[in-house]
């Protein structure tokens, strides 16, 4: 099994709100789950990252991997933690 970590969208029309999941690569992106690891909010200005760094490293070190979108949230997610630290 495949395990992937990507996005699944919530919210309404025109008012999108992401999980940061991680999923078996089967799974359709609305569909089933193994864990939340994260939320996205592109709305607020400037968007807002939530993440579990436990949960997180723990599916990494498992093997899971992240999709090409989820590298980039994480990677602003990191250099936003930088500039606050």
């Amino acid at each position: 099994m495949a395990v992937h970590i990507r996005l699944t969208r919530k919210g309404r029309k025109k008012q999108p709100f992401y999980r940061i999941i991680v999923a078996d690569s089967h799974a359709p992106r609305d569909g089933k789950f193994l864990d939340i690891v994260g939320t996205y909010d592109p709305m607020q200005d400037p968007a807002v990252i939530n993440i579990d760094n436990d949960k997180l490293a723990d599916w990494m070190g498992k093997g899971a991997q992240p999709s090409t979108t989820v590298k980039s949230l994480l990677k602003k997610h990191a250099a936003a933690g930088a500039e606050a630290a």
